[in-house]
């Protein structure tokens, strides 16, 4: 897959005339991709509130006013059973989320009996704890880890606009770090944080011109939530209009065509039109359930209702992970 993509390129790409995007995007998707089929993912927030980081979207935030309390890393048990009800769900995914800037090696082997007992299961596993060291990624690998979820959330230029705590470089360490130790990266961002259309494309392009695509690109709109300086700034006003956003999940189709590209946070807020034109433009996999990390999501009986009005079905896959493919 092509790696080698120019920002002038990608700028075209946005400004296609919609209609010729879309029809792009579903061709490319068509050619790499089941049709019909979205892959149910479950995402559990396993340690909640109190992160050192002050993302500006975040209501786990130590800088934030969101009401989130600090928690403790839950008991593994808790999870396995989380686990056991998503995949009687439906779900072929199962990724774990922990507030932290990073985990500490005391915390390591309990999220590794969190991934070999997931695994067993036959689910595949993913989780996001913030950034890694080397030896952490490939503990995590060696337990059978096969998704590491760490976002880019914006485009270089943008990305000081929304986080301070953290470099841009750092989180491209991270990644490196996990393909090092042999998985599979899970890499998107967040759109409507105020970017402009030259910010989306930044962020297309840092995805696509990496080493290798990231197998999964989750592309969240963004969830205003009250107290986050985000979310005090746009309030109850949509950040960013719907066709701009399937034209940014139509861009990431285009431009990493094997990925799974994953509609993600904000989807409960969005009209079945909008999500029915996401999927058009090659989004094949969502968080399903109702509750992201902190934030509601679109639920089961709804997403089982949308699917059935749309002709949509669960993924099927016939090996625990794709060799070629991958929600924060």
């Amino acid at each position: 897959m092509r790696t080698n993509w120019t920002r002038d390129e990608i700028a075209a790409l946005f400004d296609l005339p919609f209609t010729e995007l879309v029809f792009l995007a579903a061709e490319v998707h068509r050619d790499h991709h089941a049709q019909g089929e979205v892959q149910l993912c479950t995402l559990l927030s396993i340690k909640t509130g109190g992160c050192p980081e002050d993302c500006g979207y975040c209501s786990q935030s130590a800088h934030a006013a969101s009401g989130v309390k600090a928690e403790k890393l839950v008991d593994v048990e808790a999870v396995v059973s989380a686990a056991a009800e998503a995949k009687a769900a439906g779900s072929q995914r199962f990724c774990m989320g922990a507030a932290w800037r990073e985990p500490k090696d005391r915390d390591m082997p309990a999220l590794t009996d969190m991934v070999a007992r997931v695994k067993a299961m036959g689910l595949e596993s993913c989780m996001t704890l913030g950034m890694l060291t080397g030896d952490q990624a490939r503990a995590l690998k060696e337990a059978g880890l096969d998704y590491y979820n760490h976002n880019i959330d914006t485009s270089p230029e943008h990305y000081d606009e929304v986080i301070t705590t953290r470099t841009f470089a750092e989180r491209l360490d991270t990644l490196e770090e996990v393909r090092k130790a042999g998985m599979a990266v899970c890499c998107g961002g967040i759109v409507g944080m105020g970017e402009s259309r030259s910010d989306r494309v930044g962020f297309i392009h840092a995805l696509a011109t990496l080493p290798r695509h990231p197998e999964s690109v989750p592309v969240n709109a963004l969830v205003p939530v009250k107290g986050t300086v985000l979310g005090d700034m746009w309030g109850e006003e949509r950040p960013i209009d719907d066709i701009e956003f399937v034209r940014t999940v139509a861009v990431a189709r285009i431009a990493m065509p094997k990925s799974m590209v994953r509609l993600s946070a904000g989807r409960e807020s969005m009209s079945e039109p909008t999500q029915a034109l996401c999927f058009l433009a090659g989004a094949n996999s969502i968080f399903t359930g109702d509750k992201l990390l902190t934030t509601p999501n679109a639920g089961d009986g709804k997403d089982a209702a949308l699917f059935a009005k749309l002709g949509l079905k669960p993924l099927v896959e016939d090996e625990p992970m794709r060799s070629c493919v991958l929600a924060d």
